[in-house]
């Protein structure tokens, strides 16, 4: 295909795109006006389902199949990610120095660690009941993990988070996102439709239907994934060199210098 048709591709899509778009934004609400039927009915959904929180409704039940979407979008960034940052044939590991922490910064990150993991693992939990969920939850937990390599030294923090049962629990929370969704196509509903479990009682943690579960499994893919992708880049940065860089070792385990350095 030479540049001419791909450009003349590019437009005809483009504009059907524009077409589309400007066809949509005529038929909106008013700005500023009194009637939002949208909201109305995300509302009206949600308390039918007994999801106190409308926003968890609208991702995790009326439009379940957009988060899935962006669940695989995270999901493919971090496999192309860890990809691109994999370790070279031209490049080695050398262990991390100790790290020289301030008393008052070393106290209060180990201070605040579990707090913020319990921060996280309650915004997950709760994420039909009140404002967070999965995603947000995820991304503090994780990131919660990373307050001992600023507290302490990185060799502290790879204790506490090996990359394998990280890199399982991303696939595992993926794949029962899917497998939820399934379950519904074999108990006789649509993909992902809320219509496997009972709805239970209003704003209790098992309210909701299945909303509690793929947030949960959305909550465990994003914690797991932020864990996998800081972890290429934190290597990147703290253990892995070129061959020949300062730090390489002899083969009787010395550390040595190239000459001139």
């Amino acid at each position: 295909m030479n540049p001419r048709t791909r450009l003349w591709l590019v437009a005809t899509g483009g504009a059907g795109l524009a077409a589309l778009l400007v066809a949509a934004c005529l038929r909106l609400p008013d700005f500023g006006g009194d009637r939002h039927p949208y909201g109305d009915r995300a509302v009206r959904a949600s308390l039918e389902r007994h999801v106190a929180n409308t926003v968890a409704s609208v991702n995790f039940d009326q439009r379940a199949f957009d988060t899935l979407g962006e669940l695989t979008i995270l999901f493919a960034a971090v496999l192309g990610c860890m990809v691109l940052l994999r370790q070279t044939r031209d490049e080695h590991r050398a262990p991390p120095e100790p790290a020289d922490v301030a008393l008052p910064v070393r106290r209060y990150a180990l201070l605040v660690l579990p707090v913020a993991l319990l921060t996280g693992l309650y915004v997950v939990a709760h994420g039909q009941l009140s404002p967070g969920g999965g995603f947000q939850g995820g991304v503090v937990a994780a990131t919660a993990l990373h307050l001992l390599y600023l507290g302490a030294d990185y060799r502290a923090l790879e204790r506490v988070r090996p990359i394998g049962p990280y890199e399982a629990g991303d696939a595992l929370a993926t794949s029962a996102y899917l497998v939820t969704g399934v379950a519904g196509l074999i108990g006789g509903s649509a993909f992902l439709a809320n219509t496997l479990l009972p709805y239970g009682m209003f704003n209790t943690l098992a309210s909701g239907g299945t909303v509690p579960l793929l947030n949960a499994a959305v909550g465990m893919e994003v914690a797991c994934a932020v864990v996998v992708l800081l972890a290429g880049f934190l290597d990147q940065a703290v253990e892995i060199v070129e061959e020949g860089e300062d730090g390489e070792r002899d083969d009787d385990g010395h550390d040595h210098e190239e000459p001139g350095k």
